[in-house]
């Protein structure tokens, strides 16, 4: 790769940032930050994970998460149980209210994906989740 040519890494950065402040952007009317969409997504998809599998699944920290999810449990969103089924973290799970406001945001989210892919020919699509996935998997070697 030549001085002139900007690196993958970059690229890939570059791309994460526009597609983030994007969805901050569309999530905002449903008073969601990308994050909290993030959680909202992964508890319907794992209800009852922990809140330290949570953060781990959305990429933070176990302190963030907590500060995450007050809000969250304060709109209503989601609901810690009173029992934990084994240890002693409590398991998390998304309310109906927060099961809605998600189905409200998959279209905005999924509009703001297409958006960011429309110019790539499906094969080029594959090539690109292909490739990324190669990437993942090379450095979580």
């Amino acid at each position: 790769m030549g001085a002139s040519e900007p690196s993958i890494g970059y690229l890939v950065k570059h791309a994460q940032a526009l597609l983030r402040a994007r969805m901050e952007e569309d999530l905002a009317p449903l008073g969601l930050t990308v994050s909290q969409y993030s959680c909202l997504y992964r508890l319907s998809v794992e209800p009852g994970i922990s809140a330290a599998a949570l953060a781990r699944s959305v990429f933070m920290t176990r302190q963030s998460m907590g500060a995450m999810l007050q809000p969250l449990t304060d709109r209503g969103l989601v609901r810690r149980t009173q029992q934990a089924d084994a240890g002693r973290a409590l398991p998390i799970e998304l309310t109906a209210p927060g099961a809605a406001l998600l189905e409200d945001a998959l279209p905005i989210v999924d509009a703001v994906e297409r958006e960011m892919i429309a110019d790539l020919a499906p094969s080029e699509r594959a090539a690109l989740a292909e490739g990324l996935a190669r990437c993942i998997a090379g450095l979580s070697r």
